[in-house]
């Protein structure tokens, strides 16, 4: 796994670019030069998060035979803001899917995902408690 980042200026505004030429604007906040050109670093992580999570659920739920038709994931990060650096104590996922589904199933893809598979949270957890929940609309 290979990515390039490159500076797009004189301030804090970066582009991250992995090997099948797909892009990510990256800037930093404003207290440290950031123009809000990008999502900063730590919004990039829940990104992460959710998305590899997101994957994992959509592949197990296709597996169990589930008709999902829909699927958001709303994430809260908690931050030690007194410290530097900054790090995540906690992380929330909401999962709110949409079908025909199966509560139990719906709770054992995301749990598998979480505790099991997302090599993103599975790295986290070392250093963060995370936590989930889900809907179905």
């Amino acid at each position: 796994m290979h990515i390039t980042l490159q500076r797009l200026n004189s301030a804090v505004h970066f582009e991250a670019k992995n090997d099948d030429g797909n892009t990510v604007s990256i800037d930093g906040s404003p207290d440290v030069g950031g123009e809000g050109k990008g999502v900063r670093p730590m919004q990039l992580l829940l990104m992460s998060l959710a998305g590899c999570s997101s994957i994992d659920v959509v592949s197990l739920l296709k597996k169990m035979r589930q008709p999902l038709d829909d699927i958001r994931v709303e994430v809260h990060g908690e931050r030690d803001t007194g410290e530097v650096p900054a790090v995540f104590k906690k992380i929330h996922m909401q999962f709110i899917l949409k079908g025909d589904l199966d509560e139990e199933k719906v709770a054992k893809a995301i749990g598998m995902s979480v505790e099991k598979y997302c090599s993103v949270a599975r790295m986290l957890e070392k250093a963060v408690e995370i936590s989930w929940d889900y809907v179905i609309e």
